[in-house]
């Protein structure tokens, strides 16, 4: 194995404790949100997707301001802080806060 391999092994945020698992579940999340930006925006929870912004950029300052520093957390929250972002403004589009509200097509 090389050094560099051995020394991430056994750092502070290694894959040995929860400072590298917490973020890698933490993916599950984002990849959840991604995958919801194919639905129609009025399955969107203004209210989750809300409480999700709030969750995830409190703690990109956690990550940031937590000792050792632990960047994969950072990353993570950050990248979710993204995607939420975009579904808010889905949702908020749909509801008629950022322009016209659109109304569900009719079946014939």
């Amino acid at each position: 194995m090389s050094a560099a391999f051995k020394a991430f092994l056994k750092s502070p945020v290694g894959p040995k404790t929860t400072h590298f698992w917490g973020p890698v579940s933490n993916w599950g999340i984002i990849l959840a949100s991604v995958a919801d930006t194919k639905k129609p925006p009025e399955m969107i929870s203004g209210n989750m997707t809300g409480v999700l912004c709030v969750y995830s950029a409190l703690f990109v300052r956690f990550a940031w301001m937590v000792r050792p520093r632990n960047y994969f957390l950072m990353v993570t929250h950050s990248c979710n802080e993204c995607v939420q972002l975009y579904q808010l403004s889905r949702w908020a589009r749909f509801q008629g806060f950022l322009g016209k509200k659109k109304e569900p097509e009719a079946e014939e």
